[in-house]
């Protein structure tokens, strides 16, 4: 019996090691803090959306080869909300006459909005580090009411933007 009682404790001791050894690459991804983790679809979520005036769940988009999320409310508006792991804010190629430099949160931010258009369109677009965006666009119903779509617009990225890396 001594001698089985003598063995556990070894047991238990390789086993203690054992799970430092298993820790040890737990690291690495950890320190990722890319946007590739995040579902665009899983940043508004049943609340968000209560408060966005969003009452459709999305749908997954794939934009010019970035991921997406789109919800349309049939005859009210739609948002969509995609994410860029290749292009910060200063890669994007937005008319300097329609971006104003904003922050939304913690996070560097661009309001574009062609006032003179008056087209119900409006979008924001968030900086995620120097080479990751997330752009959240809105268009509203009938293409009228500018000011409401950048409205809506800012209540998504500032539901969106706590979500972010």
């Amino acid at each position: 019996m001594l001698a089985g009682c003598g063995h556990q404790p070894q047991a238990g001791a390789v086993g203690h090691a054992s799970a430092h050894a298993s820790a040890s690459p737990v690291p690495p991804p950890v320190a990722w803090t890319g946007l590739a983790a995040i579902d665009p679809c899983a940043l508004l979520s049943p609340q968000d959306r209560s408060t966005a005036g969003v009452s459709v769940l999305g749908k997954p988009k794939d934009i010019a080869g970035a991921r997406a999320c789109d919800w349309t409310v049939p005859g009210t508006f739609g948002v969509t909300v995609t994410l860029s792991a290749t292009d910060g804010l200063a890669d994007l190629e937005v008319a300097k006459k329609t971006a104003t430099r904003t922050k939304v949160g913690a996070h560097p931010a661009l309001q574009v909005v062609d006032k003179k258009a008056a087209d119900g369109t409006c979008a924001v677009l968030l900086g995620v580090g120097d080479a990751a965006s997330v752009q959240i666009d809105v268009s509203n119903s009938g293409f009228s009411d500018t000011p409401l779509a950048c409205r809506r617009a800012g209540t998504v990225a500032a539901l969106v933007e706590p979500k972010l890396p």
